[in-house]
């Protein structure tokens, strides 16, 4: 299985599956339906694809009939996967102009900035650690 090749209307349903943390397949098509409208029996197919390559599992909801699914572990490799390609595909190997290009999209809030500092300490961190 190549999970880092999976369609985008797949990409689309696990990333958003993730930002809500776990979701029924109504909650899913509700999400997605200003950028993505999709019929139910859609967003279920989806689903169902990204539960058979072990990206999306399922619980029974607490109430009713329906099903809560969930991003597994798996799903942040694809995720990492994706990111890896366009970097190379697109930016020639080059990690900093994709993150210009992030940038240049859409500016960092203060906050936002305040992370991304963390972030770069940290990583000075560890390469230095690593040396």
């Amino acid at each position: 299985m190549n999970a880092l090749r999976i369609p985008e209307a797949e990409l689309e349903v696990l990333a958003c599956l993730d930002r809500l943390g776990g979701a029924t397949a109504r909650q899913l098509r509700e999400a997605m339906g200003s950028y993505r409208p999709m019929a139910h029996g859609s967003v279920m197919t989806l689903l169902k694809r990204l539960e058979a390559r072990g990206l999306v599992g399922h619980r029974k909801a607490a109430s009713g009939k329906a099903f809560v699914f969930h991003p597994t572990e798996e799903a942040r490799s694809t995720y990492a996967g994706v990111l890896e390609r366009l970097r190379e595909r697109i930016f020639g190997g080059d990690a900093v102009a994709l993150m210009a290009s992030l940038f240049d999209a859409a500016p960092p809030d203060a906050d936002q900035i305040v992370e991304l500092q963390a972030l770069i300490d940290r990583l000075k961190v560890e390469g230095e650690e690593g040396a």
